[in-house]
């Protein structure tokens, strides 16, 4: 048995290739929708990717299992529980095998049983693998956002993310006796987990890439609960918000996730067609770091620094149905091609074209202004608003805010700013705060492409707050 696990850093996501050295055989379990990576993997260990399958209905990415079936030729494997409302629709069209629990499948000399393992979503499936000439006892379990290294998958998106009224109780509940069935496997199971620290599908997942199940059972919080109504409350406090793009996730990967067939890299556009299509409205997205969008950008552009963090913050404040736009830092080879791999991995493909960096210059030179958005320390921001000079904003997630806050700022999340503007405070200039600053300075970038000119950046953030020592508030 061959095992290979594919990480994917900017989506904290594994996948991974088994496969039998002996018939050649291998399936993918989870993947992206970077299907090269998993064909050129197979091909370096001289195997054939002969099924694919996935645990679950994705929210985070866009599943890769209907993209690199059709590249490999390959034969999909889908949960077919969950019932009516998280069938896979496009399962039985493309003749996908559908696999309920118990389901049992070969790929050479490795055995797969499919179990069902509902909680984080209704149709969760985990896959025992078995190296039959080895044992004729598994050897591993590939648990997807079941378990992962010290935590549990969050039981909660269904209702806050797929918006599905009155299910999150109900799912945490569904959750604890999946994992009460589970804690009677063999502790020495390996499991491989499908997400890594960052993801936002549990609140403390680790970073260690696998794990045992007996390791879990003394170390995973969710394990040292045994009353159900205490997990319950334990699994669901403190979750952060899901980003914005998990409804699209989850429709998308039901329904069936549109082909790739390969990352493109946006066609280099002349500088003379930026200004037409900002007065047109469209989406364009500065990609170079904070700071120097700070000190002079295009107006009406939206400043998101291309980060691991940057298909998720695009993701959170752009319209899915809108062609994007791209300027990029001249200075960081292959910015462009990276930053749209990025948004195809979320489904944002429409990434009409990309301006270098020289733009700026270009636009200043014709005589235009340039937009910046002003820096201030913790200190200075305090004072300001202790005086009534201005407005402190919060804009992190509800659950941070929660855990502590500068002293009488009110909370709107980043993603929230364009569609609550009506509730931000008026009259006085905005100075929006986020953990650090990255959030925050997003936050600016929309509400001053939005029109509202007096909004400032706090440098640092609430870590930087919190070590000054200014006025902390919790709820």
């Amino acid at each position: 048995m061959l095992l290979k696990r594919m990480y994917d850093d900017r989506l904290a996501q594994a996948s991974y290739l088994v496969g039998c050295q002996a018939t050649g055989e291998a399936v993918v379990i989870d993947p992206n929708r970077d299907a090269r990576q998993y064909l050129e993997a197979a091909a370096a260990e001289g195997l054939r990717i002969t099924h694919v399958t996935e645990t679950h209905i994705h929210a985070d990415f866009l599943s890769g299992t209907r993209e690199l079936a059709a590249a490999a030729g390959a034969r999909m494997i889908l949960s077919r529980e969950g019932g009516a409302d998280w069938q896979y629709r496009f399962a039985t069209k493309e003749n996908a095998t559908l696999a309920g629990n118990g389901h049992l499948f070969r790929i050479g000399n490795i055995a797969i049983e499919a179990v069902h393992t509902p909680g984080h979503t209704p149709e969760h499936m985990t896959f025992l693998v078995t190296d039959t000439p080895a044992s004729d006892r598994p050897v591993g379990a590939f648990t997807g956002d079941f378990i992962f290294a010290g935590d549990v998958g969050r039981p909660d998106l269904l209702e806050r993310a797929a918006h599905v009224a009155g299910t999150m109780e109900a799912s945490a509940r569904t959750l604890f006796h999946s994992l009460r069935r589970f804690r009677a496997m063999p502790p020495y199971l390996q499991l491989w987990p499908g997400h890594g620290a960052g993801s936002a599908c549990g609140k403390a997942l680790g970073a260690m890439p696998q794990t045992t199940l007996g390791y879990e059972l003394i170390a995973n919080w969710a394990f040292g609960i045994d009353d159900e109504d205490t997990f319950v409350r334990a699994v669901l406090e403190g979750q952060p918000e899901p980003p914005r793009y998990f409804a699209e996730m989850k429709r998308l990967n039901r329904d069936g996730p549109p082909l790739l067939d390969g990352f493109r890299e946006p066609p280099l556009l002349d500088a003379s067609r930026l200004a037409p299509l900002l007065e047109s409205g469209a989406v364009v997205i500065d990609t170079r770091r904070n700071e120097i969008f700070a000190k002079g950008h295009v107006p009406g552009t939206l400043g998101i620094q291309l980060s691991k963090s940057f298909s998720t913050y695009v993701g959170s404040v752009v319209p899915f149905d809108a062609d994007l736009y791209l300027i990029v830092d001249d200075g960081v080879p292959g910015a462009a091609a990276r930053a749209a791999r990025d948004l195809a991995m979320i489904g944002l493909d429409r990434v009409a074209g990309v301006f270098a960096g020289r733009v700026i210059a270009e636009w200043s030179a014709s005589g235009r202004p340039l937009g910046t958005v002003k820096q201030m320390d913790v200190s200075e921001a305090a004072r300001l608003a202790q005086r009534g000079e201005l407005a402190l904003v919060d804009v992190r997630g509800r659950a941070e805010y929660a855990a502590g806050h500068p002293a009488g700022a009110p909370n709107v999340p980043y993603a929230e700013l364009a569609g609550r503007r009506a509730e931000l405070p008026a009259r006085r200039p905005l100075a929006l705060i986020c953990q650090s600053g990255s959030r925050s300075a997003i936050g600016a970038s929309l509400l001053r492409a939005g029109g509202l000119t007096e909004v400032v950046n706090v440098a640092g953030g609430f870590d930087q707050w919190e070590r000054a020592g200014l006025p902390v508030e919790r709820a």
